[in-house]
Order: C-alpha cells, then structure tokens, then sequence
C-alpha cells in the first residue's frame, strides 16, 4: 500500500465482536453518535480505538479537513471535469453567490409551483415526471417514503426507456390533467428525451391543446429546453456545478415539492443543511459522515470486503438502497486517483439491499452463514408512520435489532454444524426520531457527505462518471451507422433480435 497511515491499519489486529463489549465497557459511548434525531450506532463493527487513531491519521495525512473546505468553497473539486460540487449551496451552505443563485432558481421553482396549485395551467391532478438516473432516483425516493396517502397530486417518475415502463404511468393518467416534468441536466439524454417525445405524442393523441405547454423542463441547459419546444416561464433552471446523483435539492425536486409541498421541500433542505454544518464544522471525532467512511474504509480497504449491504426497516425507506447505489458506486467506483494514477487498493464496495422483515427470508441465510464477509447497515424510525395496531412497529423493530445481535453472537453448535452460527459479523445502525422531510433530508446529507469523504481517504474524485459512457456510445453508433466492428456474440444478438439494425 502506497499510504502509511493505510499500511499502519493494516498491520493492527482484527478485534473479536464476541467480546468486544466485556474488553471495554465503554465501548458503546465511545462509538454511538447522535445528531439531531439520527442516532448512529457503530458499536458493533470491528471499529476499536487504535483502528480510530490510525484513520485520524490517514485523514491527516489525505488532508480530508482542506478537501471539505475546498467542496463547501466552491472551488473546483471535480478535477477531471474543472468545475465545484455545489449541492450544499442548494441547501444554503456554501460559496455566498452560488447560495444566492440557488435561492434565486428555487423562488422560481415555487412561483411556478403557486401557479399550478392556482390552476394557472389548468387543472393538473397528475404529474408524469421523465428522466433517469439522478434525475429520477432522488425525486423518486422523496415521494415515495413522504407522500404516502397525503400526496396532493398522482405522481409517476419514469426513467427506463422501455416503453412499458411509461405506457403504464400514462395508462392512469387523465392527458388533460396531467402535467409532464422532463428532468435532464444536459437536456440531451437519449432515454429521456425519447421517452418525453412519446409523452408529447400521447397527449397529441389525446387532443391535448398545446401539449408543450403542459411541460415543466428541470435543466441546467435551459436554452436547450427552450430549443425543443419548452416556454421559458416554464423552465426551471439549475447550476451546472450541481451534479445528476446530487441533484434533488436543486429543481430536479419539482415533483416533490409539488406533490408534497413547498414547506416540506424548505423542511427537506433544512435538514441537510443541519447535516452540512454538521459535517464541516465538527471535530473528526464527533464527525458522523467521517466516523462511517472509516468503517467503510476498514471493511472494503483492509478487510477487502467487496459488498456493503443497507437494509430499511421502514417501509417508507425501500427505495433508499437503490438511491444509494448509484450515489456509491457512481460516485467511487473508480480505479485512478484524482491524478490520473491506479489507485492502491480497492474502492467502492458494492451496495446492495432491501426492505426489512422481507430480506430476512431472502438473503440473511448468507450473511449469517455465508463465506463471505459482509457489513451490514440497518435503518429504521422509532416513529411508526402508521396507524395500525403497535404490535407491527414492535416486531418490526425487533426483528432488526435482534439480526444486529444474532450477527455479533452468533450461536455454536458442535453436534450440528448447519446449525451453527459463527458470528464476529460486523453492523451498523441507524435509528431515526421518525421518517420526515427534515430528518429524510439530513439522512440523504449525511450518504453525500459519507460518500465524499471516502473518494478523499481513497484519493480519488466522486464526482464525475465517465464509466457510465462507453456503452452509450457504442449504442448511439449502432442507431447512427449500423453495427460495425463488433465481437461475434454482440453482432449475432443484434441480427437476431434486431434484424441487423
């Protein structure tokens, strides 16, 4: 390993989780976290005070606190594409202009949004929103665990350009009420665009009057927008320094702030921004997104875990370890440095997950008795979200808290092998107050910010994507010119399935 304070990790010994509380009884204290109404328990991963120190030092010595300063600077933390990462300004956190100019786009967001709840447009009952990727994941997540029953408008968020996927939004949907958000940073997106122009279509089908005029563009290219048929009154822009994956806070969470409100959208940010300051004015030690990039560190980087494995036990949160796929592995899925050189070791584990009591019957059988070692997250609320009988919320959270412990425990049985658990298996919780705009909004913060801060430990950027490139220009060649030059496999499945292009 290239690093010292990495090769020094390295070197110290694996703690046992069987008896880490009884070696110290402090234990719990030391590594539990709260910060406003998220809790965060690592007192259960293989995390011990010398791990601590030595992570202290590779933050020092990969001058973390300069990289987070220089992120909520503004300056251009995205090298390979030269400019800022400038979420946080969408929170009100950050350099004073781009904060003013965010304020500046979302009292646009929200005059438009009065118009609409004023039925400026019309009566709207639906919102059919199109884009894909971090377009979609945020805005999708947001509705889901906060709508519920309360949504003022139906809302379907499209991304995939299988047709199937909008046919049966639309299927719903009254074309005269509904309004359609294109959500597209560059506003070029092959899927995207292709899937609004079949929207359009739709709406002409139906004999909608000016059917462009019932289209909300959400872009950094307005003027793209506005070249392919969108009004300008109708556009609502956002800064090219605010990335896909990172977007949500920006106009890209249109749908949400329509569907649920504008103060639980400001209810949402406010909560980042807590979390924002949080992390860039607390000490390493009390620093929570830090504090979980070390466990990280720990697992991928020493250990050489390569999976990473979240589960929400709430129902509200299922679409969270979706979103947080492509936040993690866009984000750190990479296999250079910021300078361009191969990195030293492993990078972004893979995340995967699901929904609770579910999963329990599905993939625990692995994590318990599996050969491969997997740290495991947990979320859940204390707050139920729901009305029914207590009795669920309460095996609901027993069921998470007692996976917690079977994985530290474990369970020896001589006589019957298959029987035996060995235990010594590594797991986060997170516990919040309840699942609402404002701790939904630190929660998310908190993923960002943890993301960063493992790209700054690894040396590399989070912030661009080029990985996710190649396939797309292979494909648009194809539509262009035919396939040429390809493998047998690939030509022989284009012929077949495709009649050759």
């Amino acid at each position: 390993m290239s690093s010292p304070a990495l090769a020094a990790l390295a070197a110290l010994p694996q703690a046992d989780l069987k008896s880490i509380f009884t070696t110290d009884p402090d234990r719990l204290s030391k590594f539990t976290l709260r910060q406003g109404p998220v809790r965060f328990d690592w007192s259960k991963t293989h995390l011990t005070d010398e791990l601590f120190e030595g992570f202290l030092a590779l933050a020092e010595e990969k001058r973390f606190a300069a990289q987070r300063d220089a992120l909520f600077a503004g300056e251009a933390v995205n090298n390979t594409e030269g400019r800022a990462a400038e979420h946080p300004a969408e929170r009100g956190e950050g350099n004073a202009d781009s904060v003013a100019r965010a304020k500046m786009f979302h009292a646009r967001m929200r005059a438009l949004i009065d118009a609409i709840e004023g039925e400026a447009l019309g009566p709207v009952r639906h919102i059919l929103h199109i884009g894909i990727g971090g377009s979609a994941l945020g805005p999708d997540l947001i509705v889901d665990a906060l709508g519920g029953d309360g949504a003022r408008y139906d809302v379907a968020i499209v991304s995939n350009v299988d047709g199937t996927a909008l046919e049966r939004a639309i299927s719903r949907f009254d074309p005269e009420a509904t309004l359609i958000a294109v959500a597209s940073k560059t506003f070029t997106t092959t899927e995207t665009m292709l899937n609004a122009a079949s929207a359009i279509n739709w709406m002409v089908e139906a004999g909608v009057e000016d059917p462009y005029g019932r289209v909300i563009a959400l872009t950094a290219s307005p003027d793209k927008a506005i070249e392919w048929g969108v009004d300008e009154t109708r556009v609502l822009p956002f800064a090219e320094s605010v990335g896909g994956r990172y977007s949500l806070w920006s106009s890209i969470g249109f749908p949400a702030a329509l569907a649920l409100g504008w103060d639980a959208f400001e209810s949402l940010l406010e909560g980042a921004a807590a979390m924002d300051r949080h992390f860039r004015l607390s000490d390493p030690r009390q620093n929570a997104p830090l504090i979980a990039a070390f466990v990280d560190q720990y697992y991928a980087r020493v250990l050489g875990c390569q999976t990473r494995a979240l589960f929400a036990y709430d129902e509200r949160l299922r679409l969270l370890p979706s979103y947080l796929q492509q936040l993690e592995m866009e984000s750190n899925g990479k296999s250079v440095t910021r300078d361009g050189k191969p990195v030293d070791g492993p990078t972004a584990a893979i995340t995967w997950g699901g929904v609770g009591t579910d999963a329990q019957h599905a993939v625990f059988q692995l994590l318990h008795q599996g050969t491969i070692l997997t740290p495991v997250e947990f979320i859940a609320s204390i707050d139920p979200g729901h009305a029914l009988d207590p009795a669920h919320h309460r095996a609901l959270l027993v069921n998470c808290f007692a996976q917690g412990a079977a994985l530290l425990r474990g369970k020896d049985n001589e006589a019957d092998p298959a029987r035996a658990y060995p235990g010594n298996r590594p797991s986060t919780t997170i516990l919040l107050d309840d699942v609402t705009p404002e701790v939904l909004g630190a929660l998310i913060a908190f993923y960002e910010h943890r993301t960063f801060a493992n790209a700054v430990l690894m040396g590399i950027n989070p912030f661009d994507q080029f990985g996710v490139e190649l396939g797309k220009e292979i494909a648009r060649s194809i539509e262009a010119e035919g396939p040429k030059g390809f493998d047998p496999s690939t030509m022989a499945l284009i012929d077949l399935a495709l009649g050759g292009v």
